[in-house]
């Protein structure tokens, strides 16, 4: 037998998660460490702290964690596109808050409601059609908008190293899902942006009513607020849609709080990550005085807590897999 044939069979033999780079858009130094060593610890069969496959659950905040939120929300750019189109239609909203404050383009009036405010006007935008209707409109929006600052379509604002994060930690038998504020919106994205199929996506929604077209069946969206992924929402849509507590949780803010501290409450090893926004440069430095994304109370609790705080101008050598 020859020498390359015997290379080839022994590639062959090695595990799947051999083939997995160990986070390459990663600088090396405690942050890459400490997950790297959390994923050898739960996968080494028959170690204290070996989790079973079927019990390796990886839940991701989407806004902040896994793509960028600056200057606004991604869901916000089309909630504001929607409501420019949709004003002819709707008179009112000149002098009707946040409608008024969108129209005139003021960001920070629009903030004022916060994130639960936000979702609560995407309803108001999100509904009034049905899902296959919603559907071709956000896939649309996707297609044309651009982000204000890098002039990159919004689904290419994507973290690299988060990538690197879900592509090892599939590699190494976890199962990664996406939970935030952002709900239907962000499922016809999120397969080609990240691998993560429609079904593993816990979000915000709105209620759903069946009905008969044309003797068609269709589901038509409501104005109504059926369910709220965010804060304490957080653990309570992963009990009700996943069915698991899991035993990875990474967030960005302060809305990610409960996520978190729920997590790291559970039974045998777990792992918990904040992604600290401090380049300026290459991204966005922000914080405990952000509309969009503020980490306060998590970032003074996160040591005590021992969750993990990713410095992202310290930890990650690339911010987005277009940068030189």
């Amino acid at each position: 037998m020859s020498r390359s044939v015997r290379v080839l069979l022994l590639f062959l033999l090695l595990p799947v998660s051999a083939f997995a780079q160990e986070l390459p858009a990663w600088n090396d130094g405690k942050s890459k460490q400490a997950i790297l060593d959390f994923v050898k610890k739960v996968t080494t069969e028959r170690g204290a702290d070996y989790v079973a496959p079927e019990d390796r659950i990886a839940v991701f905040d989407n806004d902040g964690t896994l793509w960028t939120e600056q200057p606004f929300y991604f869901q916000l750019g089309f909630i504001l596109d929607r409501v420019k189109a949709l004003a002819p239609e709707h008179p009112e909203w000149k002098e009707k808050e946040p409608f008024k404050s969108i129209l005139a383009g003021d960001l920070k009036g629009i903030a004022k409601s916060g994130e639960r405010g936000i979702v609560e006007l995407a309803m108001e935008t999100h509904s009034g059609m049905t899902t296959e209707d919603f559907r071709k409109i956000v896939i649309n929006w996707f297609s044309t908008a651009r982000h204000p600052k890098t002039g990159k379509p919004y689904n290419e604002m994507t973290f690299l190293p988060m990538h690197d994060l879900l592509d090892y930690l599939r590699a190494n038998g976890f199962k990664t899902f996406i939970v935030s504020g952002g709900g239907e919106f962000m499922r016809e994205i999120t397969d080609k942006a990240y691998g993560i199929p429609p079904e593993q996506v816990v979000g915000s929604t709105i209620t759903t009513q069946y009905a008969l077209v044309d003797e068609t069946p269709v589901l038509n969206r409501l104005p109504k607020i059926d369910f709220v992924d965010d804060g304490p929402g957080k653990p309570v849509g992963i009990n009700k849609f996943i069915g698991r507590r899991p035993v990875f949780a990474a967030g960005n803010s302060d809305g990610d709080y409960e996520m978190l501290r729920w997590v790291m409450a559970g039974q045998g090893p777990h792992f918990a990550m904040i992604i600290h926004h401090t380049d300026a440069d290459r991204e966005y430095a922000y914080d405990r005085k952000s509309d969009f994304g503020r980490l306060d109370n998590a970032l003074d609790e996160a040591a005590a807590r021992n969750w993990l705080l990713v410095d992202m101008k310290a930890d990650w050598k690339k911010i987005y897999a277009f940068d030189q």
